[in-house]
């Protein structure tokens, strides 16, 4: 099954952006009155026929739509600083997507190296992650936001930070709550500064573990959101 993704759809008609109709022309040789599998990102699946196959744009006819299950009754939010190399924090929005995370706020923290981001390209990583997985839910991508904000600014009833301390705290899977949102805060190539930690601390988040191995920034990250959905979900 090839899955498509748009999210322009209107009056039973889907339109496929510019690069996903040449993909779709050029690479897969697709042409009119074939028949295409598609998702808006938003939950649901559709069947189509492509009633016309410009150079920029392809327009496919709905005939069927149908909904896909929740992943979860909760939802996981990881806020998680982006790697130097912006390969790795790629990798990780990319394995992510396929596992199950619902947003992803990149964190500027005080010892964060990479303080920009092309959110455009981030979005298309998420975008061939979701088809690749065949799923209809697309995470959603967060602006680049002070750590100081996500912390300000979290409304789920489990929030954690991630960090390498040497007190001893609970692992991750040992402190969520069936049913209830989670959001995890993973910290740069350096760790979370000390004035970071307090003023997470003081705000009501919970310290945790991610096993006894100290890991890379997107290591954490997917650790993070594997124990989540293993614990919280349920195992597949």
């Amino acid at each position: 099954m090839q899955l498509f993704y748009t999210y322009k759809i209107q009056q039973g008609l889907a339109f496929l952006d510019e690069e996903e109709s040449r993909h779709l022309q050029t690479v897969l040789r697709r042409k009119e009155g074939d028949r295409l599998q598609l998702t808006d990102g938003n939950g649901t699946f559709f069947t189509g026929t492509i009633e016309s196959a410009g150079k920029k744009e392809v327009i496919v006819r709905i005939e069927s739509a149908q909904s896909a299950p929740p992943r979860s009754p909760a939802r996981l939010h990881v806020a998680i600083a982006p790697t130097k190399q912006i390969e790795r924090f790629e990798w990780f929005l990319e394995k992510a997507a396929e596992i199950g995370v619902d947003a992803i706020t990149p964190l500027r923290c005080e010892r964060s190296e990479r303080r920009q981001i092309r959110a455009d390209r981030l979005e298309k990583i998420l975008q061939s992650a979701m088809k690749q997985s065949l799923q209809a839910w697309m995470p959603r991508l967060q602006p680049l936001t002070p750590f100081e904000s996500v912390v300000q600014n979290a409304a789920e009833p489990v929030r954690c930070i991630a960090w390498c301390g040497e007190t001893a705290v609970p692992h991750l899977a040992d402190v969520l709550q069936p049913g209830k949102d989670v959001l995890v805060l993973i910290g740069p190539e350096g760790d979370f500064s000390p004035e970071e930690v307090a003023q997470a601390l003081a705000a009501g988040f919970q310290a945790v573990n991610l096993g006894p191995s100290r890991l890379r920034t997107e290591t954490a990250g997917v650790y993070a959101v594997t124990a989540v959905n293993l614990s919280a979900r349920g195992k597949k």
